[in-house]
């Protein structure tokens, strides 16, 4: 009489399990929106980004439509690569600075594509206030990702590489880097104003007047 009983328990015993399993799911995501590495520490250091980013959302059209102003922005100082020479370079070398920055690949075609408007968003725009930094992932030696940017007559943009993906690693440990292009606009204070997957026509007045909007809002934080 007892075997009955033991059957009818398994059902429930399911259901428990799946709860609990839809719970540690929920509190998993949760983690990567908002823990150690998540927007919670941006909420709390990023506060003049995240005012850009309110200031410039009705910026993001046409070209750049599909620009995403971060709601609770990440800091990103934490990210590092190599300049010229391999010489390291992080996010806090930008420092004052607003800087669209570019993660792409050579074997990545819609990275190739919008690779000259990079370059001449950089001619365009790059000064005291902003700069184009574009950062090969391409494993490896360098050698091919420079004859690709000489390849295409890239005269503005400095080389930036960081061969061992580790960076990309550290953004998706931050839910953002799912894929390449990646490129993010990031605040003086170093941390993420909005984000864009995809290619886009940097070079176009959209993008411009986005950037552009950034670049004075910033200016506007200071007075």
């Amino acid at each position: 009489m007892t075997e009955p009983a033991k059957t009818g328990q398994r059902p429930k015993r399911r259901l428990i399990a799946a709860g609990l399993a839809g719970t540690l799911a929920v509190i998993g995501a949760v983690y990567v929106i908002a823990g150690q590495n998540g927007n919670s520490n941006g909420a709390q250091n990023c506060k003049v980004s995240m005012k850009i980013a309110d200031e410039i959302r009705s910026y993001a059209t046409g070209e750049v439509a599909a620009f995403l102003p971060a709601q609770k922005p990440l800091s990103l100082t934490d990210l590092k690569f190599n300049g010229e020479g391999e010489a390291p370079v992080s996010v806090p070398d930008f420092k004052d600075k607003t800087v669209l920055m570019n993660f792409w690949a050579t074997w990545c075609a819609p990275c190739r594509k919008e690779m000259p408007a990079l370059d001449q968003l950089k001619a365009d725009l790059s000064g005291p206030d902003f700069d184009v930094v574009a950062v090969s992932m391409d494993r490896g030696a360098a050698d091919k990702p420079k004859a690709f940017l000489q390849e295409i007559g890239a005269k503005n943009l400095g080389f930036y590489h960081e061969p061992t993906n580790t960076l990309i690693t550290t953004l998706r440990s931050k839910a953002r880097g799912t894929g390449l292009p990646t490129t993010m606009l990031v605040g003086p204070d170093g941390c993420e104003i909005g984000t864009m997957y995809g290619p886009a026509e940097w070079a176009s007045g959209e993008a411009k007047a986005l950037i552009e909007a950034a670049i004075s809002a910033v200016k506007g934080s200071k007075s």
